[in-house]
């Protein structure tokens, strides 16, 4: 069996540290760019992501989700961290489509990734509005249940039940490999 990129990173391998960068350095400085004021924050916080990529690359487990899933977490949760530290909040600012297509596309050597991105946020896209504000909230933003009831004035467990219909929504359309006509069309 091929080992993954990140599991050769773990085992101390040289070439595949590269590899990561060349694969997903567009998914990364998509993240890092979305969450900074500046191209210059984005570049500092892009080598932050890298560095704790690199320390935790051993807790990677391919049954679990993908590189490109396991990255992005982290990426995420780093941008939070700097954020949480320059006593910053993420926007809660309702769902904004174009800055999620801008992600899935500035990435246009990830193919793959880039695509299915742009099928998750399709997905996303035909949600309600209320599952919009909370999915991106609590996903892209990483606010806890607790801080998005606060935020929107929802009762806590509203939040939990739009969470978690909406990820089970964007999981179904997903897994039925919608094309993005499908994704479109439907409502």
């Amino acid at each position: 069996m091929n080992e993954s990129i990140l599991e050769r990173i773990a085992s101390g391998d040289q070439a595949a540290v590269a590899q990561c960068l060349d694969r997903y350095g567009g998914l990364v400085w998509s993240v890092a760019r979305s969450w900074s004021d500046n191209a210059a924050d984005a570049e500092d916080a892009t080598q932050e992501i890298f560095i704790a990529l690199w320390k935790s690359a051993a807790r990677y487990n391919p049954s679990v989700g993908s590189e490109a899933v396991f990255i992005s977490t982290i990426a995420r949760r780093r941008m939070i961290d700097r954020l949480r530290s320059k006593g910053r909040r993420p926007s809660t600012e309702e769902f904004d489509e174009s800055v999620m297509f801008e992600l899935a596309d500035s990435a246009p050597d990830q193919g793959m990734v880039a695509a299915e991105a742009a099928i998750a946020v399709r997905a996303v896209a035909q949600l309600e509005a209320g599952q919009q504000q909370v999915l991106m909230m609590g996903v892209v933003q990483g606010m806890t249940h607790s801080e998005i009831a606060t935020v929107t004035g929802k009762p806590l467990g509203t939040v939990k039940t739009q969470l978690r219909r909406g990820l089970i929504r964007v999981r179904e359309l997903i897994e039925q490999g919608a094309d993005s006509a499908d994704l479109k069309g439907a409502d």
